[in-house]
């Protein structure tokens, strides 16, 4: 029986798939698989795969999977998924390693909680460049067992997408329709939020075991000035999902308040620090597509209970010029990539 399925797109991660496959060699839980999605990329980042497997105890638990075309991480993801035998499934990036015990760990946990739905821990950002020290990025904590509307309520409202530190129940995956979006943006928050707001339990390990690289020159950072559009796409598709689902009404005010987070301020944000200068119609282009989604959003409690939040929404909407700078000094304080 194989407990967890590992899908890894591969694309361009020749310095960096070697210490990737390794870490998955040396996973201490035994029934895994190991999905590879061959993305079509420039180098043979693929032999180095088949090299670095060869001749191991595991190499039969690795399988490399190949489309007909790039497509992307997202889609790569999407494609791996029916193929995907395990009781639950979860995500690594190629470029990225990850510590022995975390998925003996984490499904020792799920099962612990009665072969919950979702079950998460923390994760390391590093640096390649060594700019800064390793840091631990934190998920919300909320208490295991039956996810309910507060701890729904309290995850939706405070995440951020460390998708890769979830294991997701194969079964929940399938009868709730859950895929990546094809607009290579923003996938990981709409696969995770998709999933949070459709989930019946949940469990946690409080430990980082996801050593997640920033490196430049990744798809994370690399300038796109029109990759505003795809991200306002996929939070409308978000919205569309949990009225498909059933769960929008229950949630509305804090799916409202994540769309104003990751669809309208994170867009402006992405927008201003990939953009040479910033024009006034994009401002006014994202601010519409607020109103189409939320139309009620000022009327919406979390943001009431934001008021720098506010304060920068009515700058956006009113002095443009004004909210570049501001936008841009908050993007490089919290060191957000865009």
């Amino acid at each position: 029986m194989i407990k967890v399925s590992v899908i890894l797109p591969v694309y361009g991660v020749a310095a960096y798939i070697e210490k990737c496959v390794q870490s998955l060699l040396n996973q201490t839980l035994q029934e895994m698989e190991f999905l590879f999605v061959d993305d079509h990329g420039p180098d043979n980042s693929i032999e180095l795969l088949k090299k670095a497997i060869k001749g191991h105890a595991r190499e039969k638990q690795f399988r490399i999977l190949t489309p007909e075309h790039n497509l992307g991480a997202g889609m790569a993801r999407n494609y791996a998924i029916p193929e995907a035998k395990g009781e639950y499934i979860a995500f690594v990036d190629s470029d990225d390693w990850i510590e022995p015990d975390m998925f003996e760990t984490l499904y020792a946990a799920a099962r612990a909680q009665g072969d919950t739905d979702l079950c998460y821990c923390q994760q390391f950002k590093d640096f390649e460049d060594h700019s800064s020290e390793s840091i631990i990025l934190q998920n919300p904590i909320v208490e295991p067992g039956a996810f309910d509307y507060a701890k729904k309520a309290y995850f939706l409202t405070h995440y951020v997408s460390y998708f890769t530190t979830f294991l997701f129940k194969r079964s929940f995956v399938e009868q709730r329709a859950i895929r990546f979006p094809d607009d290579r943006s923003a996938d990981d928050s709409f696969f995770l939020a998709c999933a949070l707001m459709t989930a019946s339990s949940i469990a946690r390990v409080d430990k980082p075991f996801y050593h997640y690289l920033i490196r430049p020159g990744s798809v994370t950072t690399t300038k796109d000035s029109v990759k505003y559009k795809k991200r306002l796409t996929v939070f409308s598709k978000l919205m569309a999902y949990a009225k498909v689902q059933h769960v929008y009404e229950e949630l509305k005010q804090e799916l409202d308040f994540l769309y104003i987070k990751k669809g309208y301020v994170s867009s402006l944000i992405n927008y201003v620090t990939n953009a040479l200068e910033p024009r006034k119609e994009v401002y006014k282009e994202i601010y519409q597509a607020l109103r189409e989604e939320v139309p009620d959003y000022q009327k919406n409690r979390y943001l009431k209970r934001k008021p720098a939040v506010r304060i920068l929404m009515s700058i956006c909407i009113h002095c443009p010029s004004v909210a570049t700078p501001l936008l841009r000094f908050y993007a490089r304080k919290m060191n957000i990539v865009s």
